[in-house]
């Protein structure tokens, strides 16, 4: 095995793979819980279903785990202000995340975004822990689409995707 990778130089490679920006909510009693995310992706057509990767400090995570449930809030490329609010700049946390944008809920309660491209529901299927993060696997109950651009991430600054 080689010599360690500089977790640095790890950062600024992953931070050069765009990605999809999306609020991942849960609900823990009733409190609502949320926070941005690139680290999201399909897994299987058959059943439906999509992994998310969170930080395990966070009150998010604590929900999913405790509630067994999730959402993936696909954000449109206007709504970056509401990514920053939910990455926590400014201070903002917990069910003060939810002051900013308009909120409705599934049929569980759990947070979807009314303005998101995509607004999908899942249970936990499966979870397990890698380093500081949980992955869970959720199977997908509902799925809500609307039209727009979506707000890609990469580099620490966020993008709009054009047409070649």
């Amino acid at each position: 095995m080689g010599a360690p990778v500089d977790v640095q130089q790890f950062r600024a490679a992953m931070a050069r793979f765009p990605g999809a920006v999306t609020i991942i909510t849960a609900r823990d009693g009733d409190e609502r819980r949320g926070i941005t995310a690139t680290a999201v992706c399909s897994v299987s057509a058959d059943p439906p279903s999509l992994l998310v990767c969170v930080n395990r400090g966070t009150g998010t995570c604590a929900a999913i785990d405790t509630s067994g449930r999730f959402a993936v809030n696909l954000l449109a490329d206007p709504l970056a202000p509401l990514a920053l609010r939910f990455a926590g700049i400014g201070g903002t946390t917990g069910e003060d995340k939810f002051a900013a944008g308009d909120w409705t809920a599934d049929d569980t309660g759990l947070p979807l975004l009314s303005g998101a491209l995509a607004a999908i529901s899942c249970d936990v299927a499966e979870a397990m822990t890698a380093g500081s993060h949980r992955i869970f696997i959720g199977h997908i109950r509902q799925i809500r689409q609307a039209e727009g651009a979506p707000l890609v991430y990469e580099r620490a600054r966020f993008h709009r995707l054009t047409a070649l």
